[in-house]
């Protein structure tokens, strides 16, 4: 019984950490964690046309959550797990590449832009993964 509540607690602490890895914006809407949290408020609801890197970069955040948001909307199931995999997550990553660019563009933090920055690498490298697997398996 010890071993399967490990094993079955390092599954979860792994995928956690996948998790984490992936969404750092989970760690944004911390407001602990985050150095002004009025601040975060501001840009929140800051008008997409406002003036200003506040402005700017929501506007950029929710141009990027609606193109992903399409992509993945228009993408129709097949009902092979393989192929919806990999055709909603090519979208996924390039919202998550499109949001670390912004982050790189308006951010201010030196750790979260470098975070942003291998983000960008490595969910490009991903997409490109998943490109070439659909044009393997003959998918979309």
């Amino acid at each position: 019984m010890h071993r399967t509540s490990t094993i079955g607690s390092s599954l979860l602490f792994a995928a956690a950490c996948v998790v984490g890895a992936a969404a750092p914006s989970a760690y944004a809407q911390d407001g602990a964690s985050m150095p002004n949290p009025s601040s975060r408020a501001e840009a929140q609801s800051a008008p997409a046309g406002s003036q200003g890197a506040a402005g700017d970069s929501t506007a950029a955040f929710k141009a990027a959550d609606e193109r992903m948001m399409s992509a993945m909307q228009g993408t129709a199931y097949t009902g092979n797990t393989d192929e919806d995999f990999v055709a909603h997550m090519i979208p996924h990553h390039q919202g998550a590449v499109d949001m670390a660019e912004t982050e790189v563009k308006y951010g201010k933090d030196p750790q979260l832009k470098r975070l942003a920055a291998r983000m960008i690498a490595s969910q490009r490298n991903e997409i490109a993964f998943m490109k070439s697997w659909q044009k393997k398996h003959d998918n979309r």
